[in-house]
């Protein structure tokens, strides 16, 4: 049996198909399940305006006295820059376990509880800054109601919305057979074992042909690809190529 380090907690709700069999290979891995070339580019072009606000910012704070010209532009773009990373830098928790009969994943995504505490404590401890500079300038109460205050109403909006905590809350669970893999890849541009599969879903009087992500930890792979094939069928084809997250290989 081969296990990969530091695995997550699992969901309580999961409950493995094959749980009678033993375990071949498991691990658990948080991924960006989604085309992070897209992403990082939206990041960095964001990056790039971003800081030109900041410059921009700093030329119009003329009048305002140093070091808090410099340090309120210093605090505007990493609070900006880090809140377009959270929307460009997203990751799902993925759980595999392979048996005998087959593979089988579980993907979640749990609210960031972490979330609330930052903005709990960023909204608290910037309050206390601007009013202290307000102290200095009386121009800093603007900022204080429109930045510490606005992360302050976000909080709350947060804590008390069920709805937007569901929205951001996620749970699938998916098994395949073995005979239901139709070919085997192993990426070259992520860190991806692809496998594609036909089956029939419930229902369902035809085949589904779609492909499964299988994320894998750093270099690790190639170790996956060899350890699933032998259990697949002789004639399923076994290839490297670029796959297109969340898609397929071209």
């Amino acid at each position: 049996m081969l296990n990969f380090d530091k695995a997550l907690d699992l969901p309580p709700q999961l409950q493995w198909k094959y749980a009678n069999e033993p375990e071949l290979m498991e691990w658990t891995i948080r991924a960006r399940n989604y085309n992070t070339l897209a992403a990082n580019s939206i990041f960095y072009f964001m990056a790039a305006l971003i800081l030109g606000g900041s410059f921009i910012m700093y030329s119009v704070y003329e009048g305002m006295s140093q070091p808090w010209r410099t340090l309120s532009c210093i605090f505007f773009f990493i609070f900006i820059l880090f809140t377009i990373s959270c929307m460009t830098h997203q990751k799902v928790d993925f759980a595999y376990r392979i048996t005998r009969s087959g593979i089988e994943y579980c993907e979640w995504k749990d609210f960031p509880k972490w979330a609330l505490t930052f903005l709990k404590w960023f909204s608290g401890i910037t309050a206390i800054i601007f009013m202290f500079l307000a102290t200095l300038d009386p121009a800093f109460l603007i900022g204080a109601l429109i930045g510490p205050g606005g992360m302050g109403l976000m909080y709350l909006s947060m804590l008390n919305s069920k709805s937007y905590q569901e929205m951001h809350t996620q749970y699938h669970h998916y098994a395949f057979k073995w005979e239901e893999i139709t070919q085997l890849a192993i990426a070259t541009n992520r860190e991806v074992v692809d496998l594609k599969y036909s089956v029939t879903q419930e229902g369902n009087d035809f085949k589904t042909n779609w492909s499964l992500n299988v994320f894998c930890k750093r270099k690790q792979k190639e170790a996956v690809a060899n350890f699933i094939k032998p259990y697949l069928s002789p004639d399923v084809p076994f290839i490297k190529a670029k796959v297109n997250v969340p898609m397929s290989t071209d």
